[in-house]
């Protein structure tokens, strides 16, 4: 295995609602999917999805009202090249950040995807107990 993608899914606090993990060559797209029809049930009280621009497509937007019966909303930059602070991706981007403080995480060491999404909910479990 070559590299991976990390997919979450979190609410506008950050907290993860789902967690998933692909080969780097599974597009951004598809990774998303996977997720949807993954965790229908811990996803079926939301009604917008906001995503980056790795997940334009009427595909996706098409299958994410049909999985999961909301929309689909691409938070695009403004500007290209220049630096400026998206609120609606921020919370997504500090999530990551988060993740990223498990020194496991921050490179990927693990042999199989099951195991890497294992120490994603791990980390994300830490987080949260620390926080109580």
């Amino acid at each position: 295995m070559s590299g991976i993608k990390r997919h979450i899914a979190v609410d506008t606090n950050g907290f993860p609602h789902a967690l998933g993990v692909t080969t780097a060559n599974v597009t951004d797209r598809n990774g998303a999917l996977a997720i949807f029809k993954s965790h229908a049930s811990h996803l079926s009280e939301a009604l917008n999805i906001i995503a980056d621009s790795g997940y334009t497509g009427e595909k996706l937007a098409s299958s994410a009202k049909e999985i999961l019966g909301c929309s689909v909303e691409i938070a695009k930059r403004s500007e290209l090249n220049i630096f400026k602070v998206i609120p609606k991706r921020w919370v997504v981007e500090h999530s990551f950040s988060w993740l990223e403080k498990c020194r496991r995480l921050w490179k990927n060491c693990e042999r199989s995807l099951n195991a890497s999404a294992q120490m994603m909910t791990l980390a994300f479990i830490a987080l949260l107990v620390k926080r109580l």
